[in-house]
């Protein structure tokens, strides 16, 4: 995304915090004495509005919705073995928290792929599954977005994808 992005009212984006909205207006407001040029995002799943001056609007993290190549890259991501490190859970946990912090598309798709666990065996803990939630949440929105279907889509498209590399793995 160029530097020149401007965030039009309609365009879906991304907030790392919040996951995918969509902008619905532009509008200037007097902060201080000066007027502020500001963004209204509104995320749907949180029944929220956000406002955020342009100008710093980059620097938050606020993004366009990932590209198709991208979605590919994320596709590939998640069919990969998942990595399975043998480090301390407080490591693992911190690199995770900054995955999903950094609202990277292809970041969500390693933690996603890494903590996916088969429903039926379910031998994952709770801090793992609260991970896997969180990444997934945020990840298969912009799936939606990008490939113009239904978050419920979205997910079954995501949780077969995680199974057939699941499968691979384990055969």
């Amino acid at each position: 995304m160029s530097k020149e992005y401007t965030f039009n009212p309609g365009d879906f984006v991304v907030y790392p915090a919040h996951g995918v909205g969509q902008v619905s207006e532009r509008q200037t407001a007097s902060v201080g004495g000066q007027d502020v040029d500001l963004i209204a995002i509104h995320f749907t799943k949180d029944k929220l509005t956000m406002r955020i001056p342009s100008n710093d609007a980059m620097n938050k993290g606020l993004r366009a919705v990932a590209t198709p190549v991208v979605m590919e890259s994320v596709v590939s991501t998640l069919s990969e073995k998942p990595n399975t490190k043998r480090q301390p859970w407080s490591k693992r946990s911190a690199e995770y928290t900054a995955k999903i912090g950094s609202g990277d598309p292809i970041a969500l798709a390693e933690v996603v792929r890494d903590l996916y666990r088969d429903p039926a065996l379910s031998n994952q803990t709770y801090s793992e599954r609260q991970f896997f939630e969180k990444a997934f949440s945020r990840l298969a929105p912009e799936y939606a977005v990008v490939q113009k279907i239904t978050e419920q889509e979205a997910t079954i498209q995501l949780e077969s994808i995680l199974q057939g590399a699941l499968e691979k793995a384990t055969a």
